[in-house]
């Protein structure tokens, strides 16, 4: 694993979230000065700056997914409100259609001006009481969530463009709701909390918790769904574990990650067989679940392992070659270790990106950088 780029130029404030766009090779990222950088992964560069719409740091954002000819971008924001960005892709002129392919150029940057009139600050969702912690579509982009200091977590539907209304407002957990993610088919999303729960969510008749995961000893700091048909869940804690949580016999705990982290772990992110995580230390750690097969020889012999590794987890789906059907279980092994990612300072953020057939690990940290990394 290897640094790639910090993207230039760098804030001066602290940097929080970075959220990649489904499908084009740009993220936003939010910075402690009120605003919202979007950064080109084809040339490291900055393409636009979005500012204006908040008071005070944006803590978070999301993209809209499922959409064409047009980006839309949700931040939160410590004034407590939601805003909603909006961007028609066939506005951008040349100079950034070829910032975005990598095409060189030779023309001076657009100005910051030019830069914020590509997007248009379309609502603000006001609600809630404290800072907005988290935000998150859902898979299908009608619903949106949102969570904050104030133990709440509100549900909005998108019933015509520019008009949104308020579904719900849930207030089950005991303490700040730090994050909310949507599973990645159903309309279903999960929460982590500072009372070191984990709630699902879904709307049966009217939206409520249908589940309550416990066993972290401290804050929910991060979840991540896998993007898969399975579809199972992973969470980050102050307690300093990371936990894979699965549904296919009841939701319950399938396996922890190895422990790696000495101080807080803030974000994990999943990519098929990989999760990559980070925190309060500054180390940045990538887990990969690799299958350990289950071979029976006869019925009265004890099955043999081939490959090395203890059986950590059992997936469900698997088989046997002969003898009793057996289980391909499978083990979380670290395969990369980043110290100080950041230098000195705590890593608040961690997400994959692709840029064409390539993964991209994005770090996010409290000196104002946005890193990008290649396994």
């Amino acid at each position: 694993m290897s640094l790639l780029s910090a993207l230039e130029p760098p804030s001066p404030s602290r940097a929080w979230f970075t959220a990649a766009h489904p499908s084009l090779p740009i993220i936003a990222s939010c910075f402690s000065d009120k605003s919202v950088r979007i950064y080109s992964l084809a040339t490291f560069t900055l393409l636009s700056t979005i500012s204006g719409g908040h008071k005070r740091s944006v803590r978070t954002c999301a993209w809209k997914p499922n959409l064409k000819g047009q980006s839309v971008l949700a931040t939160g924001s410590f004034d407590s409100s939601v805003g909603i960005w909006r961007r028609w892709d066939d506005d951008m002129d040349l100079k950034r259609e070829n910032q975005l392919t990598g095409t060189a150029m030779n023309e001076s940057d657009n100005t910051e001006e030019e830069d914020e009139e590509e997007w248009r600050f379309a609502i603000v969702l006001d609600g809630h009481e404290s800072e907005v912690k988290s935000v998150g579509w859902s898979a299908g982009g009608n619903f949106l969530a949102t969570c904050s200091r104030d133990k709440s977590i509100w549900v909005w539907e998108e019933i015509g463009d520019d008009d949104f209304e308020t579904v719900a407002v849930m207030s089950d957990h005991d303490g700040d709701v730090k994050c909310v993610a949507w599973h990645p088919e159903e309309e279903l999303f999960a929460s982590g909390s500072y009372d070191n729960d984990i709630r699902l969510w879904r709307e049966e008749d009217d939206w409520g918790c249908v589940e309550v995961l416990s066993g972290h000893e401290s804050t929910v700091w991060g979840i991540d769904w896998e993007k898969s048909s399975r579809a199972r869940l992973c969470s980050c804690s102050e307690d300093l574990t990371i936990r894979i949580w699965s549904d296919s016999s009841g939701w319950r705990e399938e396996a922890q990650l190895p422990r790696r982290h000495e101080r807080s772990i803030y974000a994990v992110a999943w990519k098929n067989n990989k999760i990559v995580s980070t925190g309060g230390d500054g180390r940045i750690v990538v887990y990969e679940e690799r299958p350990i097969e289950m071979v029976e020889s006869q019925d009265d012999e004890e099955p043999k392992r081939n490959g090395e590794g203890s059986l950590k987890s059992a997936n469900g789906d698997g088989h046997s070659v002969s003898g009793s059907p057996k289980p391909i279980k499978t083990e979380w092994t670290v395969i990369k270790q980043i110290e100080a990612g950041h230098g000195v300072y705590e890593i608040n953020h961690v997400c994959w990106a692709s840029r064409g057939k390539e993964d991209l690990i994005i770090t996010t940290g409290d000196d104002g950088i946005v890193n990008v990394w290649t396994l």
